[in-house]
């Protein structure tokens, strides 16, 4: 094993299922306390920001990658497997944490032509609400003035710009009990819900074009509840609405879509509201990373946190070495030939020596 799959592996062995990440945030805190940094490490809750180099006369870069991962079920433990490596979180994204560790492990911080920074943060797979990046950028306010942010969310090496936004809308229809027998006396909650049905089965993606870049606004019913039992009309019946929006739109105008979209026919909650993020595909480290190895760029048709960075100014791509197929998947594995030709990416874009 090389030095970089030997971390993967130690990282895959440390379970961090979403909000039982301590354990392996202190084995990291422990690590890398263990190499001189630029400054101390700050911690806020099972989150860090790590400060490796200062002074380069360089941008001020940071690294982002979660450390919790999705629970999946797994038929034994974190191993290696030819060409792949097996592990709950080995794509999603342990992988660009390895990288991260092996990156500052092996590289001087005098071969550095950035000011880089590590942040190694907690429950990102949840709720917006939740996910302390939010806590850590508001505690730690130098993170909200860097030159450029490079979340390692899996893609396989392929650069990823912006994020479509996502907001989780609870819809809940009221009707009024009656025996299933009698249903004129009553009020049905459910058939109250075909019209909405019937508008969203029919809505068909909407593309937005940055460049040559393509976002697809799409809108989708994922839960369904209602019902008190079977021989009673129900009274109440609830929709969860996923409603992914494109760079171009506002959280404010995503909102009013959705509330447009019901027109009035039923409650409308919102539950989870995560704003879009631009391309930002004219940055100059954007044309960095792809001079560094980046053959393939693509628009990320999801959310991602490079939207709370963007959200306070800061350009924000998404790029990893994990297996983006792979992510929150049974048997979760990631591909080894992928992490070397990331870490070979990443130091060529990070460091002073040509290509």
């Amino acid at each position: 094993m090389s030095r970089v799959h030997e971390t993967l592996l130690w990282l895959c062995q440390i379970p961090s299922p979403i909000g039982e990440e301590r354990a392996l945030c202190d084995a990291v805190v422990a690590r890398l306390s263990a190499r001189s940094l630029a400054a101390p490490i700050r911690r806020v809750g099972d989150s860090v920001v790590v400060p490796i180099s200062r002074g380069t006369g360089g941008p001020r870069v940071t690294l982002a990658g979660h450390l919790d991962v999705v629970r999946t079920a797994h038929d034994g433990p974190a191993r290696i497997d030819g060409a792949r490596l097996y592990g709950a979180g080995a794509a999603d994204m342990k992988s660009g944490l390895a990288v991260m560790l092996e990156l500052v492990e092996s590289t001087p911080p005098a071969a550095l032509r950035v000011d880089l920074t590590l942040v190694f943060y907690a429950r990102e797979e949840g709720p917006y609400a939740e996910n302390e990046l939010g806590p850590l950028l508001d505690a730690v306010p130098e993170l909200g003035s860097q030159d450029f942010v490079v979340c390692l969310e899996p893609s396989d090496n392929h650069l990823q710009l912006g994020c479509n936004g996502s907001i989780h809308a609870t819809v809940t229809f009221e009707g009024r009990t009656a025996h299933s027998s009698r249903p004129w006396q009553g009020d049905n909650a459910i058939h109250a819900a075909a019209g909405l049905l019937a508008d969203l089965a029919a809505r068909q993606p909407v593309e937005y074009r940055d460049g040559e870049l393509v976002y697809r606004k799409v809108t989708s019913v994922t839960m369904a509840t209602g019902g008190r039992g079977r021989n009673i009309v129900p009274d109440s019946f609830e929709l969860n609405l996923n409603h992914r929006f494109t760079p171009d739109t506002t959280l404010e105008a995503a909102q009013a879509e959705v509330l447009a979209l019901v027109a009035g026919r039923a409650r409308v909650s919102f539950l989870d509201l995560s704003p879009s993020a631009p391309t930002f595909s004219d940055h100059p480290e954007v044309a960095k990373l792809r001079e560094a190895g980046v053959s393939v760029v693509e628009p990320k048709q999801a959310w991602t946190d490079v939207a709370r960075f963007a959200a306070l100014g800061v350009p924000a791509v998404n790029w990893g070495p994990g297996v983006n197929a792979q992510a929150h998947q049974r048997n979760e594995w990631t591909s080894l030939p992928l992490l070397d030709e990331g870490l070979e990416i990443l130091r060529r874009w990070l460091t002073r020596a040509p290509r």
